[in-house]
This record gives structure tokens, sequence and C-alpha cells, in this order.
């Protein structure tokens, strides 16, 4: 996971509720939840919430951190919402309305999950465990997928897998500054908070 900073709701959003006190989410126009998975989108620079994979904007998910059925009265605060891979089994999929110890938006997610070359993922305390496993962060296509990217990044660094425990810091460090640039369109590549939790480790 990657520490989500939370902005200011869409205007349509602020609007609506004003106009429609006492509604909550599944009252929401098409459009306006458009507009707040765009948000989420941009505030996410691309990537999924919890698994970090590139995402599309108009293919994701408005995910709830506390779930709608659990407590009503956050249906439509936005710092409840962020944007959700549709993976099957997984992330959204895998969350259903179970509370989620461990969110994007808090600054432990960064550092309550330990990543590894090979894309496996491991919790550092119970609730980091718990949330991998109610996220289904740990299933075989996710590692795969992580590894594949992993090595690909390392590569576009001009390192290898092999090599990474051998840099010194100062290499580290300016892996990760390129790391946590964002494109052009203001995208982190996939899986980028994933290797700079590895590379956190080395330092």
């Amino acid at each position: 996971m990657r520490k989500i900073n939370k902005g200011k709701e869409p205007a349509e959003l602020t609007t609506w509720k004003r106009q429609n006190p006492g509604r909550g989410y599944k009252d929401l126009s098409p459009a306006i939840r458009q507009s707040i998975r765009s948000r989420c989108y941009n505030e996410q620079h691309g990537l999924c919430a919890y698994c970090c994979k590139r995402i599309d904007e108009k293919n994701c998910v408005n995910e709830h951190l506390v779930a709608q059925h659990c407590n009503p009265r956050l249906s439509l605060a936005f710092d409840n919402i962020v944007a959700s891979c549709k993976t099957p089994g997984q992330c959204d999929d895998a969350h259903g309305t179970r509370h989620l110890p461990l969110t994007p938006l808090m600054t432990e997610c960064e550092t309550e999950l330990r990543f590894y070359l090979s894309g496996r993922v491991r919790g550092l305390t119970t609730r980091g465990r718990e949330t991998i496993q109610i996220l289904n962060l740990d299933n075989r296509a996710l590692r795969e997928a992580r590894k594949q990217m992993l090595d690909a990044l390392i590569f576009i660094q001009g390192s290898s897998p092999d090599e990474l425990k051998l840099l010194d810091d100062d290499l580290i460090e300016m892996m990760l500054e390129e790391l946590e640039r964002w494109d052009e369109k203001m995208r982190l590549a996939a899986f980028a908070p994933v290797l700079i939790n590895i590379l956190r480790q080395l330092i």
C-alpha cells in the first residue's frame, strides 16, 4: 500500500449532499459517482488503493473503507472512499463488509507490510497480517504480477534483482526519487510503492 492523502471532495458531491440531506451513496447519480472515482484516481496517481497495480479511471470502483452496510452515515464521506481495482477475489471484491484494521489512509500502511522481490508480502503486525488476509494481497496471481513488474522496474533503473543489495545508499536514494515521480498524466508506475518498500529495507 501507499499512503493516500485525501483532499477536498468533488464540488458536485458537496452540492448534492447539501440539496439531499439524509440520503446516501446508493442515491447518487452515475455522473457524481464518476466524479468521486476521478478524484480518488488522481489522488492515488492511477494506482489501486490496496494492491498498487495500475487502474483505469473509468474501470475501477469507489471502495468504502468502512463498508456502507456497517456505517451508512459514512457512505458519502469522501475520506472513507478510495479507488480500487476490480480484480476478482482481491481488494474491493475480497473486502466485503469486514473491518479493515490497516487502511491506505494510515501512515503505517507503508511500514507494517513488508514486500519481497519474489512478489510476496508479509504483515509485520497483527493488523498487517489481517489486512493482507482480508484483501487477499498475497494470492499467487498478484505475487506473479508484482514480481514481473518489480523485475521490469529494477531493469529500468539500470540494475538487476541480484545487484540491489550491493547498491550504496546514495544510489538507492536516487532510485527512490525516480520511483516517486509520476508521468505526464500524474500517474505512478504500477507497483512502484512495492519496490519503494523493498528499497527502504536496504537503507
